[in-house]
């Protein structure tokens, strides 16, 4: 039994990970390690002031990920992973207007 799912297992990874790759899976890896690389921006930026905070990259790569993992879901026409993504990526983009916005005034403002 316990022979037979780790075959079963063995075989579902095969056909996950190695027969069904292609540039399309390729294209989503890279853009899930984008939207990963928000998170280590943030964590990093946090640690060293010691407090949570936002830096612009996270904006960034929240975009850069957003419309990559978009592409790659409207490659494999899941409405729901589209209807998700397109949402994010228009709230990274609202954010980031509100971030620019206001270094832009503070700037204006400094003597």
């Amino acid at each position: 039994m316990l022979v037979d799912l780790s075959n079963a297992v063995g075989s579902y990874l095969h056909d996950v990970f190695v027969m069904r790759l292609d540039w399309w899976v390729l294209l989503g890896f890279v853009a899930q390690i984008f939207f990963t690389l928000r998170f280590v921006v943030q964590w990093l930026a946090s640690e060293r002031v010691g407090r949570s905070v936002v830096p612009l990259a996270f904006w960034w790569f929240s975009i850069g990920g957003g419309l990559l993992l978009l592409v790659y879901a409207l490659y494999r026409r899941d409405p729901v992973f589209i209807a998700g993504q397109a949402f994010g990526v228009f709230v990274y983009l609202r954010n980031l207007h509100f971030v620019l916005r206001e270094r832009r005034q503070s700037t204006a403002i400094a003597p």
